[in-house]
């Protein structure tokens, strides 16, 4: 690169910084705002915060409700699933019983049958 041509960009680079810092001097000061303004603003951010809070605690207690009606649904169904175990038990105990009542009741009439024919054959040989 030549001479020249780095004084001719650095002049460039010079100028536009310059025209960059004439351009920040001559931007306009931020208008000033009007205390009534201002305050109305206040008022309304304060507001909105307020609504805001109210929103987010309103939130936390539908959660915290959500929570406790899935923790008692949850204990709901495990009584009911503890009912049913018991229940079925239950039901197996008295079909057992019934079971070993019947068996007795064959024993029984079994026996009878073969002691009326033992006092048949025992008649029919006198």
């Amino acid at each position: 690169m030549s001479f020249q041509n780095h004084n001719e960009r650095r002049e460039a680079a010079e100028a536009a910084k310059k025209a960059m810092l004439e351009k920040f001097k001559t931007k306009a000061a931020p208008a000033q705002l009007d205390p009534t303004e201002a305050a109305k603003r206040i008022a309304e951010a304060q507001a909105k915060e307020e609504k805001r809070v109210e929103a987010e605690k309103r939130r936390r207690e539908r959660v915290e409700l959500e929570r406790l009606e899935r923790k008692l649904a949850a204990e709901a169904a495990a009584k009911a699933e503890e009912e049913r175990i018991a229940n079925e038990a239950i039901a197996r105990a008295q079909r057992k019983r019934a079971e070993a009542e019947a068996a007795e009741l064959r024993r029984f009439e079994d026996e009878a049958r073969r002691d009326l024919m033992n006092a048949a054959r025992k008649a029919a040989r006198k």
